[in-house]
């Protein structure tokens, strides 16, 4: 809860009063079914967000849901969230997880002001390798380049999602693995070993080197409404 989030509650208690949209009609309290959403808000001051919460949670039990208990919380997190918590000795801003990344107070490295980071989910990360590695086990024996094609493909699918700015350190991360991974099963496909450089060759064909796709939410902006 950063103070630069926000202008108050309002609106959100005002969005929270109105009409029952189609997914939160009373049909959905079957207990054959489950439903999940991924929410985050920011307030400035933390009296609104507890008063949001609240009315939240009650807004939800009027159609039988609830928000999971371990999964929901309130924390400080923002510009000035490193200076209010080293002053108290709190010690770092939590971090917090939202569609694949894991969120942080960052900084930016040419003057220091306040960014939110974001960094790939490191379980998501090994699950996506795990998958990649059973489907080149799988498909070992197959022509390499047949096999590189769908490795690249895959390969630049993960790029155009989560090459955002500052995720480049964990990007080269799962190029390497991958293409240690990859190295490994090449080598198994024979009992005669691969040369060196054409192992080489392969992996820098096939697996591209990454790099930042996504600018910043300003950079946009100024790109469609120049100055």
């Amino acid at each position: 809860m950063g103070r630069e989030w926000g202008t108050g509650h309002d609106w959100a208690i005002e969005a929270l009063q109105g009409k029952p949209a189609a997914t939160d009609r009373p049909n959905l309290t079957s207990p054959n079914h489950s439903f999940t959403l991924d929410l985050v808000v920011g307030f400035e001051y933390r009296t609104d967000a507890e008063q949001f919460l609240t009315a939240f949670q009650e807004r939800l039990a009027k159609f039988g849901l609830e928000v999971h208990p371990a999964k929901t919380r309130l924390i400080e997190f923002g510009r000035f969230a490193v200076q209010n918590r080293k002053q108290r000795g709190a010690g770092k801003p939590d971090t917090f997880n939202f569609l694949g990344f894991t969120h942080y107070c960052g900084r930016r490295r040419k003057d220091g002001t306040f960014i939110v980071g974001r960094k790939t989910i490191r379980k998501r990360m090994v699950a996506k390798l795990r998958v990649i590695q059973a489907e080149l086990r799988d498909r070992m024996h197959d022509p390499v380049a047949s096999l590189g094609e769908w490795v690249q493909k895959v390969v630049l699918g993960y790029y155009r999602y989560h090459a955002v700015p500052g995720n480049l350190p964990q990007l080269r991360i799962f190029s390497q693995r991958l293409r240690r991974r990859w190295y490994h099963i090449l080598c198994r496909r024979s009992q005669k070993a691969l040369p060196w450089d054409r192992l080489v060759r392969i992996l820098n064909r096939w697996i591209p080197e990454p790099r930042i796709l996504h600018p910043y939410p300003t950079q946009r902006f100024f790109a469609i409404h120049p100055r």
